[in-house]
């Protein structure tokens, strides 16, 4: 039997990745995405495979549990990567009900129509793609690991941390086969600029201020984007049935030390005096519920599978500063919402 295997979130920053990566490198795959093209997703993503034999593409909407009876049989899917979902924490705070409908009831009707499409369980993978978020917040020390408890400290990460539950259930009593990756904060091309990366990129590039909550001291574990898709190829091909994988940069960083290491790389690139651009840079009011520290025990997937990064975060940030000063139509028609008109000039 042919894999069909269904990517949900396809035209969305680490979806995309994913999509690109699969399309090309299993040409006897068939490839769908699923994607209902919200304001982050973006078919001009995957412009450079959409005319490829083995890609498809199927504007739905998650929420909507028919309309993914009709794609299960219209593409005779037979394994899904689940990455739709509603991903930005300050989003969630202001409505958290959206975050509700993609994240849970969203999660929970793809695995309904998983369960009814998939008679022989065993046959059939159902992946969830997760983040480290769940875990809530760490001081200085420790990392999470696989079995670290959850402790979800934001409408976002509470929605995820329910959507994991419910694929964990549905394993338990249904007997799907399942698996579940958790990972760190991605970087990289194609990401929507609410993020702090490229929305540092696009603000210092236009001498906008650069908003740092609080003093700047919370840290994360950045990994970039290709690293991660590389970690959800392996997962899906020889992870564990039932496990779950924390892919992590092992790359902890400051948020107010990414801040100032773009200025001075922009500075550079724009032909800036050193430190112009740090000018930039505004204190706001912290988020709501700001966790400290997310830092990632990756150990479990580098020693059973054999992935780890293969970019230092110095590379991988100078590789994103330089696709995003080179792609400078995409960022425009991004923050305009141009690049919506995408879908009806293709596929309307």
């Amino acid at each position: 039997m042919q894999k069909s295997i269904l990517i949900t979130g396809g035209a969305g920053f680490i979806g995309s990745h994913v999509v690109r990566l699969f399309v090309n490198k299993y040409p006897d795959y068939r490839i769908v995405n699923l994607d209902s093209l919200t304001y982050a997703g973006n078919l001009e993503n995957l412009k450079d495979i959409d005319q490829a034999a083995n890609y498809h593409f199927s504007k739905v909407d998650i929420a909507h549990e028919e309309l993914l009876k009709e794609v299960f049989n219209d593409y005779q899917v037979t394994e899904v990567i689940h990455l739709a979902a509603e991903s930005h924490v300050d989003r969630s705070i202001s409505d958290p009900l959206a975050f509700v409908k993609t994240n849970v009831i969203g999660t929970v009707n793809l695995l309904n129509v998983a369960r009814e499409f998939w008679k022989d369980k065993q046959n059939h993978l159902f992946y969830h793609v997760s983040t480290d978020e769940v875990y809530g917040s760490l001081d200085e020390g420790g990392y999470f690991t696989e079995k670290t408890p959850y402790d979800p400290q934001s409408p976002y990460s509470a929605s995820k941390a329910s959507s994991d539950h419910f694929v964990r259930a549905y394993a338990n009593t249904y007997g799907l086969k399942t698996v579940i990756s958790n990972c760190s904060n991605n970087y990289g091309p194609n990401q929507f600029p609410e993020k702090l990366i490229p929305l540092c990129i696009h603000n210092i590039k236009n001498n906008k201020p650069l908003p740092v909550y609080g003093k700047g001291e919370n840290v994360r574990d950045w990994l970039y984007v290709e690293d991660h898709a590389r970690a959800i190829d392996l997962i899906f091909h020889q992870g564990k049935p039932g496990a779950t994988y924390n892919v992590g940069g092992f790359n902890e960083w400051k948020n107010i030390d990414i801040v100032r290491l773009l200025c001075k790389i922009m500075d550079k690139k724009l032909g800036r005096k050193p430190g112009e651009s740090a000018d930039l840079i505004t204190f706001v009011k912290d988020r709501a519920g700001h966790d400290l520290r997310y830092a990632i025990d990756a150990d479990n997937i580098k020693n059973e599978l054999g992935w780890e990064p293969s970019l230092t975060f110095e590379t991988g940030i100078e590789k994103t500063v330089d696709w995003y000063l080179n792609n400078q139509d995409w960022l425009e028609r991004v923050t305009s919402g141009d690049y919506q008109k995408y879908y009806e000039q293709h596929y309307g």
